[in-house]
């Protein structure tokens, strides 16, 4: 574990450094049925947190439900209702698993709310 969160940081720490942003979102953590994937989505978040915090941008964090009303219009929805607002949103954009989707989503949701 400690091996895949240093990856994290590293890989993290080069898309900032090669797009430089002007500010980072992340979305806060649930509590799921299983402990442990929690606890290790935890320890994800920490690393992403601190990554773009080093850098002293700005950095939000959403509730899932608040991501999923400003992609869907519903904070109820289901994730395949979020992927196929995202390929509305972004079209052609091939969606890489639902952990991307999923970031891609908080990131359109905070383009949105920072306005």
């Amino acid at each position: 574990m400690a091996e895949r969160l240093v990856t994290l940081d590293r890989e993290l720490t080069d898309v900032i450094a090669r797009y430089q942003p002007e500010s980072g979102a992340v979305e806060e953590v649930f509590v799921n049925a299983n402990p442990q994937s929690t606890l290790k989505l935890g320890q994800a978040r920490g690393v992403c947190l601190l990554a773009l915090a080093r850098t002293g941008m700005p950095v939000a964090e959403y509730a899932t439900r608040l991501v999923k009303k400003a992609i869907v219009g519903t904070g109820a929805a289901e994730k395949t209702q979020v992927q196929a607002m995202l390929k509305v949103l972004l079209p052609g954009v091939k969606l890489a698993g639902a952990d991307a989707a999923d970031a891609l989503a908080v990131a359109i949701a905070h383009a949105h709310l920072v306005r």
